[in-house]
């Protein structure tokens, strides 16, 4: 590994540890010219790439990033913390890989999405489906609404 401020000079590795419920290693390292220079590396594994068919048959390559974008939105001013979604996100791409198809709809995205919501936070898993869902009146969000109250009712029991 080349050392980002003295790309000449070799390093070593000072500590390994598990991370990301050991999905990842991270890796301090040390210069080893005079400067010392220390920074941090990470090893994960490299997975194939996801394609995701959009609503209108368009093909994109699967982006976490954009996953987190509409948590974050859907869970601002809430009790859901940036190690909530980070799980969400997480448990998500799990389920992608594990399902071992290479072509995802984003419907199934979205679903899986609003299903983990659910259990963490009702409010956020409202605004989530209301976008996802494109409610166009108040009857489609009393409508939602009335399945979130069917569905806390049966957990109760």
């Amino acid at each position: 590994m080349k050392c980002p401020k003295a790309p000449n000079g070799d390093t070593k590795v000072i500590e390994s540890r598990l991370v990301a419920d050991g999905r990842a290693i991270r890796r301090r390292r040390e210069c080893l010219d005079k400067a010392a220079h220390r920074f941090t590396t990470y090893e994960r594994i490299e997975r194939p790439h996801l394609v995701i068919v959009k609503r209108s048959g368009e093909r994109q390559l699967f982006d976490r990033n954009k996953i987190i974008t509409g948590l974050q939105h859907a869970t601002q001013k809430t009790k859901v913390s940036a190690a909530q979604i980070d799980d969400i996100v997480v448990s998500i791409e799990e389920e992608l890989y594990e399902g071992g198809d290479s072509e995802i709809k984003a419907e199934a995205i979205g679903e899986m999405v609003m299903e983990k919501l659910a259990v963490i936070n009702d409010v956020a898993y409202v605004r989530f489906a209301s976008v996802y869902r494109s409610f166009k009146d108040i009857s489609s969000f009393e409508e939602e609404l009335s399945k979130m109250k069917r569905r806390l009712a049966k957990d109760k029991q």
